[in-house]
């Protein structure tokens, strides 16, 4: 004779195995669907508390003093009388449209004479830097200048803008410029990355008239 089994071990084992079916899924969706980390490794919350950036045109510019590979300083104060331009990047990880813009800004000749310096602001250190003229050795000849921990960057507000691929942490492909007298005149974002000399001595020509 089959012995029939017992309603209340049937209702038992099902209860069982919804309890393990309900951890796996738990478990799974913890794997799967824990805060979004972006392919920078900065989670949206993180970048959702940086600083707004701040409008600096018609402001005198934040004081500086950046250095570049031989230690020879920029500093706003010593650079009076002069229009400055100011190419805030993401450096060696922005290859190639960041060393692009580098290597083009110092081969234009519009931009070399007595008004005009233009200096390219990165966050590298210099040794690591060496590594990006390695690659490409026309870098060397470009004005570059280390934004240790970004802090410049920060002053400026360029953490923040639409070109950053680390937003609130490093800056992304943005122009700023500075005339004689040390008063922030012209700020350009680009996500684009493109290159942007026209643009640039466009408006220096601006300032000179």
């Amino acid at each position: 004779m089959k012995k029939e089994t017992n309603p209340l071990v049937i209702i038992i084992i099902i209860l069982l195995a919804a309890i393990v079916g309900l951890m796996i899924y738990n478990g799974s969706k913890n794997k799967t669907g824990a805060t979004a980390v972006d392919q920078h490794n900065h989670s949206p919350a993180a970048s959702r508390v940086a600083a707004p950036p701040k409008d600096l045109t018609n402001q005198p510019a934040p004081d500086f003093a950046l250095t570049d590979r031989d230690e020879k300083i920029y500093a706003l104060n010593e650079l009076r009388g002069k229009n400055i331009v100011l190419f805030f990047n993401e450096g060696l990880m922005c290859y190639p449209a960041c060393w692009n813009q580098i290597v083009s800004l110092s081969k234009d000749e519009r931009f070399k004479n007595n008004d005009t310096v233009v200096l390219s602001v990165v966050v590298d250190s210099p040794q690591d830097w060496q590594s990006a003229i390695e690659k490409m050795p026309e870098l060397a000849a470009a004005t570059v200048v280390f934004d240790k921990n970004a802090t410049i960057s920060n002053k400026f507000g360029v953490l923040t803008l639409a070109s950053s691929m680390h937003y609130g942490s490093l800056p992304g492909h943005t122009f700023i410029i500075i005339d004689k007298a040390g008063t922030i005149r012209y700020v350009f974002d680009d996500p684009q990355l493109g290159i942007l000399n026209n643009q640039l001595a466009t408006e220096i020509e601006k300032l000179n008239k």
